[in-house]
């Protein structure tokens, strides 16, 4: 699970990130050390708009929320821990849980 980050610990190093990264995989980026992204294609609108829902409840759940971007087909995933404005192992975790509703 998720573990709410309550601040004041700094976000992960690029050191931390790249096996964390490595054991994520699943075409994730991350992007300047500060967030993981990763765009998801799909057959229609409809299907794309069951993954944001899917996604939806899975951070209200978590109580950790991404940046969700939708489109036709597509949508963007973008996970950080807003409290400290970087990565944290829970970001991967969300991520992984991300992939797992797909």
């Amino acid at each position: 699970d998720c573990v709410p980050c309550k601040g004041g610990v700094p976000p992960l190093t690029a050191d931390e990130i790249k096996p964390l990264l490595e054991k994520l995989g699943g075409d994730w980026l991350v992007v300047e050390n500060h967030h993981l992204e990763k765009l998801y294609t799909f057959a229609n609108f409809a299907e794309a708009l069951g993954f944001v829902n899917r996604v939806g409840e899975l951070a209200e759940g978590q109580g950790h929320h991404p940046a969700i971007c939708l489109a036709w087909g597509k949508v963007k995933l973008l996970v950080w821990t807003h409290k400290i404005d970087g990565l944290t192992v829970s970001d991967f975790v969300f991520a992984a849980k991300a992939d797992a509703v797909l």
